[in-house]
């Protein structure tokens, strides 16, 4: 009997889309190489063959990620159309929706412990994603003089960290956690920190 993974002619994605149907039901560091090998319906040699270990697959996994999430981002924020700060709100939202919809890719991103610095690649596509919203922070400072703005990278990463709260929290688990829908958090939370930065009016 033929093996599926190499009827399809891509067993390289065939184990990552393997591996990722293992992370989001069982974790980053739930599961093996043969596991992944046996959903892929392939010998565990064979993995071999294309990946060094299960840490190169899940970062292979990672990667993907990372490249559908800089694309969400980058449509989400729409060259800061209609205005910086709902291209901005945008980005924030693309964050929680990217997590819903990939929560495979969004696990081996963020919940494996991979090395960036051990994987360039990673950190190049990693790097994408961090660029749209550093642009999106850069161009909603604008009206602050270049010696009272703050660093679009310090903010932009605060928000991130933010967005990343929010799913953990509440995006990805049963929704009696919080009686406010995920989106309302997160752009209320935004809405509070850009003012204390003086990027919003106080009124607004």
């Amino acid at each position: 009997m033929t093996k599926r993974g190499y009827h399809h002619g891509n067993l390289r994605q065939a184990l990552v889309e393997a591996a990722l149907a293992l992370i989001t039901e069982k974790g980053p560091q739930g599961f093996t190489l043969s596991e992944a090998a046996k959903v892929a319906e392939v010998t565990p040699a064979a993995v071999y063959r294309h990946f060094a270990g299960r840490e190169d697959l899940i970062a292979e996994a990672a990667r993907q990620g990372y490249d559908i999430f800089a694309a969400l981002m980058e449509f989400a924020y729409d060259d800061g159309k209609p205005s910086a700060l709902a291209a901005f709100e945008a980005t924030g939202r693309a964050y929680l929706a990217f997590a819903r919809k990939y929560p495979g890719h969004y696990m081996a991103m963020f919940e494996s412990g991979l090395s960036m610095q051990a994987n360039p690649d990673l950190a190049l596509a990693a790097q994408k994603a961090r660029d749209v919203l550093e642009r999106a922070a850069a161009r909603l400072s604008d009206h602050i003089p270049p010696e009272k703005r703050p660093p679009a990278a310090m903010f932009s990463a605060h928000i991130w960290a933010m967005s990343h709260g929010v799913v953990e929290l509440f995006a990805r688990g049963p929704a009696a956690r919080s009686p406010f829908p995920p989106e309302d958090l997160l752009e209320a939370g935004i809405g509070i920190y850009l003012r204390g930065l003086g990027l919003l009016p106080p009124d607004r």
